[in-house]
């Protein structure tokens, strides 16, 4: 073990202790779930099943939504292999339960700490580790391969920052990344920056191109469809503090247009939801939220809904079918680096985005070359690009068949992908 390793392990294993209490705090935030916070010290609270096992972890709710089509490829090419996906935030969790394959296993990631790590990996006893991005935790990394499982970095992303923090220690970079069984990563940039570090090059896979259409509940989706009549709908998706400020800044010279749009507020958190809706409130604009059972006034009605506020976990699907265009969040404000934008492109839903997306930058860049996305900066842009959607939508709609395009041409990716993971299997069998 490196010298960095060690240092790594011994203070880890050092603030272990602390755990509990940090993690009662982030309760109190509602950045854990108090019922399964045994999870996170690496105290599973479900049975391992019999037979192989293959674990996929994914960090947070972009993450593991990128891992499902892998899930479900897995499941079907295999039903009898067990299947264990992990993430780590709350949100996550809550997606997850809704969309894993029956009989798919969740559990939250443990702390990589030594013990947690320990306790996690001798109940599971995976097989196969299957990572997807950058997540890079050196317990579990060199736990796992202490027990002999094999181990998988896919659709691999690491920013400049990370790569250049791994260089400075060498030796601790062979031994994680050096390690794997197969590395994939997004894009060429990435894959020439992790074999600098010792890892191996297994082609490219990047999971944020595939996945199928969101779904939406039909009744819902009908419902608001005849609320809605010829309304247009300009939707805000996976917003973070900041951007609805510019977005209902921006709305306030057109709300009173004659189309009367609607706007939809979908936060990326929505326990923001009610902050949101008093808002909107205080800066004169009539609101109804989804979460408090509040459903959208129509144009005749005396007080037509004017900002809804849709702060309920799985409903973009509806709200893509319905939007004249989408504003996808996480890339009005720096830090975030944007979002996915290919779950608006496969419902046909026109594209925008402001210029933060460093998490999506080669997405958005295919995207833009394919011109099937249209790129706004602050207020100006983006209030004529919602004004276009709402005049002169044609060129919008021809923007999204464009990016529809593309997003179907990924599929049969996740196959090859599939078949290159079953085969580090013990039985090899695809």
């Amino acid at each position: 073990m490196s010298l960095a390793l060690a240092l790594y392990r011994t203070i880890t294993g050092a603030l272990e202790p602390l755990a509990p209490a940090i993690l009662q705090a982030r309760v109190r935030r509602g950045k854990e779930d108090a019922e399964r916070l045994g999870e996170r010290l690496g105290r599973p609270s479900r049975a391992r099943p019999e037979g192989p096992l293959c674990w996929l972890h994914g960090a947070s709710v972009g993450e593991t939504l990128s891992i499902l089509p892998l899930v479900e490829a897995l499941h079907a090419a295999r039903p009898e292999l067990a299947l264990l996906v992990t993430s780590g935030t709350v949100t996550s969790a809550e997606l997850l339960a809704k969309r894993l394959p029956r009989g798919v296993i969740h559990q939250f990631l443990p702390i990589d700490a030594p013990r947690a790590s320990a306790r996690f990996l001798a109940h599971w006893r995976p097989d196969l580790a299957v990572f997807v991005e950058s997540e890079l935790w050196p317990n579990l990394l060199l736990g796992l391969r202490r027990w002999g499982a094999r181990t998988a970095l896919v659709s691999a992303r690491l920013s400049d920052a990370s790569l250049k923090g791994w260089g400075r220690a060498p030796a601790a970079a062979k031994a994680v990344l050096g390690g794997f069984d197969l590395v994939m990563a997004q894009d060429a940039a990435t894959a020439a920056g992790l074999v600098r570090l010792g890892a191996r090059d297994d082609g490219r896979l990047n999971l944020k191109l595939i996945g199928a259409p969101l779904a939406a509940d039909p009744v819902a989706l009908a419902r608001l469809r005849t609320a809605l009549g010829d309304r247009p709908v300009l939707l805000a998706a996976s917003t973070h503090p900041g951007e609805d400020e510019l977005v209902l800044e921006v709305f306030a010279f057109l709300k009173d247009r004659p189309e009367r749009p609607l706007l939809v507020l979908a936060p990326r958190h929505p326990v923001r939801g009610e902050a949101l809706q008093a808002l909107a409130r205080a800066q004169g604009f009539r609101t109804a939220r989804q979460s408090a059972g509040e459903t959208v006034a129509p144009p005749e009605d005396v007080f037509p809904t004017e900002v809804y506020v849709a702060d309920a976990l799985g409903e973009l699907g509806l709200w893509f079918r319905l939007a004249r265009a989408a504003l996808i969040g996480g890339s009005l404000v720096p830090g975030i680096g944007g979002h996915n934008p290919l779950e608006a492109a496969r419902l046909d839903c026109p594209i925008l985005t402001g210029p933060h997306v460093d998490s999506w930058r080669s997405v958005y860049q295919a995207l833009e070359a394919a011109g099937g996305a249209r790129r706004v900066g602050g207020g100006p842009t983006l209030a004529g690009a919602l004004a276009e959607a709402l005049t002169d939508p044609a060129e919008l709609t021809a923007q999204a068949a464009r990016a529809k395009a593309f997003a179907s041409g990924q599929a049969g990716a996740v196959e090859g992908a599939r078949d290159r993971l079953l085969a580090l299997l013990p039985s090899g069998r695809t």
